[in-house]
């Protein structure tokens, strides 16, 4: 993190088999430090839906069905310096086509 940095909220959903995957990925990409603490994250269980389309190759799911799993949120902080790295990583190791994700800016107050 550089001084000085913006700072972003990640917040994504996974499954529990990819839960501790994604979220070592994402450390080692330089999410979720706060000051003199690293690994910081908070997460609970939900339930997601989606209906994978034609031409889509769903990895929990059939084409043209309405799908609910259970699924992670979870969110964290990144550096607006390491965002790329940390977005290519969480992509890297999230088995879904398209993952769901959002950055968010944080002001300081």
């Amino acid at each position: 993190m550089k001084k000085n940095d913006i700072m972003l909220k990640l917040v994504y959903y996974v499954p529990d088999s990819h839960l501790e995957q994604t979220k070592t990925a994402i450390f080692n990409a330089g999410a979720g430090t706060i000051d003199q603490y690293e690994h910081c994250a908070w997460q609970v269980l939900g339930t997601g839906q989606f209906k994978p389309m034609k031409g889509a190759e769903p990895f929990i799911g059939i084409v043209g069905a309405l799908e609910k799993v259970p699924e992670w949120r979870v969110e964290l902080i990144v550096a607006e310096s390491c965002a790329k790295q940390v977005l290519a990583a969480l992509k890297a190791s999230h088995p879904y086509e398209v993952p769901a994700y959002d950055f968010s800016q944080l002001i300081e107050i």
